[in-house]
């Protein structure tokens, strides 16, 4: 089973692709986000510091991102497969991420883009909700996605919260970021043979059937 590299604008499903795959093939979900989401929760210095910039819809810097994933993937079991939701974001961390998984030893991964257009993840992004106990992720405008009780948790019955980027001005300005430091990273797996695109506008049922014939 190949690790997986998640490439994609904001809301193209990575995430739910990436519990999706988790359930049904036992990978390490690793979420950049989650991550740093996780670290401005500690409310030190570091905390703060990522919180000011994903609030302003800002990249948080390669070298605060690539410390977090170094130790996350330095803690993993070396037998798990891992799904990489988030990272690379641009060429120099492509190339940077490639400098780490020589060092670890990693060489068994594909890169899957999940293609979407502007329009789309907007709706979805200003439709999610996350549960805040166990980030399990809901869709409060995607039939499949819905909580079985409005704003309840399935798993655990906690309150769904909004996440406090999205809304629309801080979309905008992550999806232009994205267009402006994301799409040139395709043509360098490209060339590397490692690129997969998926359409990410069809049924969540659906990509997970053509993700799980590359893997």
């Amino acid at each position: 089973m190949k690790n997986i590299i998640f490439v994609a604008p904001p809301a193209a499903g990575k995430g739910t692709c990436s519990e999706m795959l988790t359930n049904n093939f036992g990978y390490n979900h690793i979420s950049t986000g989650d991550l740093l989401r996780e670290a401005r929760i500690k409310g030190d210095d570091l905390g703060k510091k990522i919180a000011e910039l994903m609030d302003s819809g800002a990249l948080v810097g390669d070298d605060i991102v690539l410390e977090l994933l170094s130790n996350e993937l330095k803690s993993m079991d070396n037998n798990q497969a891992f799904i990489l939701d988030g990272y690379p974001r641009n060429i120099l961390q492509a190339k940077t991420l490639d400098n780490l998984f020589n060092e670890l030893s990693i060489d068994n991964y594909i890169v899957i883009y999940l293609n979407i257009d502007y329009d789309k993840a907007l709706s979805r992004t200003l439709g999610r909700l996350i549960c805040p106990n166990c980030k399990t992720g809901y869709n409060k405008d995607t039939t499949s996605l819905k909580p079985k009780v409005d704003g309840i948790c399935d798993k655990c019955g906690e309150k769904l919260i909004t996440r406090s980027d999205d809304n629309e001005e801080t979309f905008k300005i992550r999806f232009d970021n994205y267009i402006k430091e994301t799409e040139p990273i395709l043509k360098y797996y490209q060339e590397k043979n490692l690129l997969n695109i998926i359409d990410a506008t069809q049924g969540v049922d659906d990509i997970i059937k053509e993700i799980e014939r590359v893997i």
